[in-house]
Parts: structure tokens; sequence; C-alpha cells
């Protein structure tokens, strides 16, 4: 390119680049981007200029850091840096492209264009040495940086991704799968529409997507299979709708969807299944429209709320050590029951171990008595009576005093009935004197003996009385021992 054919707009970036100085073009610094179209040809720049610069046609100057530092132009034609390498950092900032830039290949050392508007960035397999600035951008197509190596981080807070329109509608609006982050990705109050896929991808540090909208209603949201961070991965009030997919993932840290809204009422809301999570936070979370699968994943901490489990749930095999807030047992019930499988020994095994961890035994007991009736559910009619029998008299072996307050209930009947009516001794002179309340003792307990029972035979109703004391009383012994006994073991 000759040096002939600058426009005065043009001329005064051909100046600045060697010094690394800036020119800014804005009118106002509330000038937007977006109305970028309409700039005349004072803010006017062809890409193929910014291209020369970059790749060595401008001069540079010795004790200086060249550098393209742009603010408020409209770049016209295609910026095209494809397997380009260069050592200059771009910063085009509320620059409005009239074409996507293409850097598939290329090695940077920097790329801002904070707060600038473009139809698309093509960027597959980029290499930036310090940082990707996309901050407060408004990208009406595809992001594609699949296969990135990024070695600090990318910075997408604020910016507006989509709706990609014609062909490019059904690709994933912003595309970071098996991207490498040294640092972080910075994405606070980011807004895609259409599907998010970060599948494969490795982040050094954290993910933050705090106040967030992945808008793919009736697809996937957040496409984040195989997943993995170094700590976190936040999505404090994020708005997903469609499903949030995080299957295989790695998060030694925090997953944080504190007050999170999640909308995919046809499919799965949020799946985590075969992952690996410090913790796992739905802490003032809306109700879940849409399935939770949480299979096979293995959690340190789980911050869920009765009201936060959804209709359908796949815990099989979800593994915890630690379960908050802190509620009864009563209240954490009810979520099993959702599960989609039907009943599981399993999960009912991991909440008792969870009030374990906790030092809670009653609530323990309580969940393990939830899960022997429920297992009774799923049986034939016919062998539930035995289970029927043991619930209501001992509470299979984890309410022992409840055989108790029977064997007292029996035992205060059988008292005042035999009172009013003593019966009569087998051996007149030879019995010892009646007594009501061992002569009932005698009667429920046969393995102890007073000698009342041997010594008189009750009549009429009040032998049928005595049958029934007897029969009850083995009933009662008979279900306490294998209660107690079932209870022992388990411990």
């Amino acid at each position: 390119m000759e040096i002939n054919d600058l426009t005065p707009a043009e001329r005064r970036i051909w100046d600045a680049f060697p010094r690394g100085e800036g020119v800014d073009f804005r009118e106002h610094p509330d000038d937007s981007s977006v109305d970028g179209a309409g700039w005349g040809p004072d803010r006017t720049v062809r890409a193929e200029v910014l291209r020369a610069l970059l790749l060595g046609a401008g001069r540079t100057e010795p004790g200086r850091v060249a550098g393209l530092k742009v603010k408020g132009a409209k770049i016209v034609g295609k910026l095209d840096l494809r397997y380009a390498v260069v050592d200059h950092p771009i910063r085009l900032r509320d620059c409005w492209f009239e074409r996507k830039p293409l850097l598939y290949g290329a090695q940077l050392r920097a790329l801002v264009l904070g707060y600038s508007t473009l139809p698309g960035l093509t960027a597959a397999t980029l290499r930036v040495d310090v940082v990707l600035r996309l901050s407060c951008c408004r990208i009406t197509g595809p992001v594609r940086l699949q296969g990135a190596r990024i070695t600090g981080g990318i910075f997408l807070q604020g910016a507006v991704i989509g709706p990609s329109a014609g062909e490019e509608a059904d690709e994933p609006a912003l595309q970071l799968n098996h991207v490498d982050i040294g640092t972080d990705i910075i994405a606070m109050d980011l807004t895609v529409h259409g599907r998010t896929r970060m599948n494969g991808a490795t982040v050094g540090g954290q993910v933050n997507l705090d106040d967030s909208r992945l808008l793919a209603p009736g697809g996937i949201a957040l496409h984040a299979e195989n997943l993995t961070v170094g700590t976190d991965l936040r999505g404090h009030r994020l708005e997903a709708r469609g499903t949030v997919n995080l299957t295989g993932s790695r998060i030694p840290g925090q997953l944080n969807l504190s007050r999170a809204v999640f909308d995919s009422p046809d499919g799965v809301a949020l799946r985590a299944s075969s992952c690996v999570i410090g913790e796992v936070w739905l802490r003032n979370c809306e109700t879940l429209r849409g399935g939770l699968n949480l299979r096979r994943s293995q959690v340190d901490m789980l911050h869920i709320p009765p009201e936060t489990w959804p209709e359908t749930i796949r815990i099989d095999g979800l593994t915890y050590r630690t379960l908050a807030p802190h509620l009864p047992a009563e209240q954490r019930l009810p979520a099993l029951e959702h599960e989609e499988s039907g009943y599981l020994s399993y999960a009912y095994e991991q909440l008792a171990g969870a009030y374990r961890t906790a030092g809670d035994e009653a609530a323990a007991r309580t969940v393990q008595l939830a899960k022997l009736r429920r297992h009774r559910r799923t049986l034939p009619r016919y062998t539930r009576l035995w289970g029927l029998l043991q619930d209501a008299t001992v509470g299979y072996g984890f309410r022992p005093l409840r055989a108790t307050g029977w064997l007292l209930a029996l035992l205060l009947t059988g008292t005042i009935a035999y009172s009013l009516a003593p019966p009569r001794p087998l051996k007149q002179g030879e019995a010892p004197d009646f007594n009501a309340v061992f002569y009932t003792i005698d009667l429920m307990l046969p393995i102890i003996g007073f000698g009342q029972e041997s010594a008189y035979a009750p009549s009429g109703w009040y032998q049928w009385l005595s049958y029934l004391l007897i029969v009850t009383g083995w009933i009662l012994a008979t279900t306490t021992a294998a209660g107690v006994s079932r209870s022992l073991r388990r411990q």
C-alpha cells in the first residue's frame, strides 16, 4: 500500500502507530458504536490499512512500543489476519465493523475490541499472549473461538451476542469449545441469544457468569461437557432459558448458581452428571423448570433447599458428604420421591450418611425408616404384611419405644379386666395370691414366669383375652428382636 493513498483519518492512525499513541474519532465520550453505520468519511478507515500496519508496512521508532490504538472508527472492508503473526497490541475500542474480522490461526500479543459492534468474529485456533477483551461488544453473528489458546483471560462482561440470521442461525452463538485459558473467563452480565458451547474447555482460574442471560429456549443454553476449571464456576443470578449441560466437568471449588433461573420445561434444566465438584450451590433459586440430573457425580457439599428440587430428578450414584442447609429429615425426604427411575436405596443411604456427618443421628434414623417404608411399597401386596407389622410395632427397629407403648397399653387393659373379674384358681388352696398385673405379664411374656398363669384359668371372653395377650406378646417380642437386630447390623 502506498502512503499517499491514505485518507486523513487513516493518516492519523498511520502516524500514531509507531509510538503506540491513541487516535480517538469520537465526537463525544458517550458515542455508541451501534450507530457506526451512519458515521462519515472523517471516521472511516479501511481494514486493509490496519492490516498493512500490523504486518509491518508502517515504520517503527526506537525506544517506543508500536501498537494500534483506535477509538470510535468505522472500519470498512475485511480485517483479514488469518495465520498472521502480529507482535503489536491491537486495541480497537468503540469501533464499528462492516465485516467480521478474520483471525483464524493468528498469533497476537493482545486483542481489545471493547464496546465495538461487529457482525461476527472468526478466530478459531487463535493464539493470544496477553488478553482478549470483548467487553460490552454488540456482536450480531457467531463468535468462533474454538481451540483458541489465551495466556491471559477472556473478558466478555456486558457483551451481547446474537441472534444470528441466515445460514449462521443454527450455529452456536458463542463457541469456546476446547479453548485453553490461562487465567479466567470473565463474563458477568453477558447476553447470548443461542447456544454457548464450552465443551472440553480448560480454564486455569474461574468462569464467571454472574447476572448473565443464556437464551436458547427449547435447546441447550450452555453446553459445557468435560469443562475443567481451576477454581470456581459462578452463575449468581444466571438466567438460563434452555438446558445447562455440565456433564463430566471438573470444578474443584464452587459451582455457585445461587438465585439462578433455570427454564427448560420440556427437558432437563440442569445436567451435571459424572462431575467432580467441590461445592454445588443452588441457594435461593426458584424451583427448576425442567429435570435435574446429578447421576454419578461426586460432590463434597450440596447446598440445595427442598423447594428448589424439580418434579423430576436423576440422582442415581450421586455421592455427597454434607448437605446444606441443615433441615429436618422430613423436609428432605419428599425430594427422593421424585427420582425418575423409582425407588433408590442408595439415595436414602446417602441422605442418612449426610445427617450422620452432621451429627444428627435422629434424622439419620428417620431417613432409614423412610427407606424401608418406601421399599415396602415396591413389594407384592402379600409380602407387605410383615413389614407393616414391624413398622406399626417398633418402626423397623428405629422406634423401639413404640413397642413399649403397645406393651403398656396391653398391660393396662389386662390389669383392669382381670381386676374386675379374677380368674378361678386351678387348685384351691395351692394357688398363690392373685395379682392382675403379674398375671397379665405372665401371659404377654411367656419367657418370664411369676407363677400366675399356671395357677389360674380364665373363662368366657376373659379366656379369649388371654389368648390375645399371649399372641400379641409373642408378636411384639419377635418384631422387636428382628427390628433391633436389623438396626444393630446397620450400625
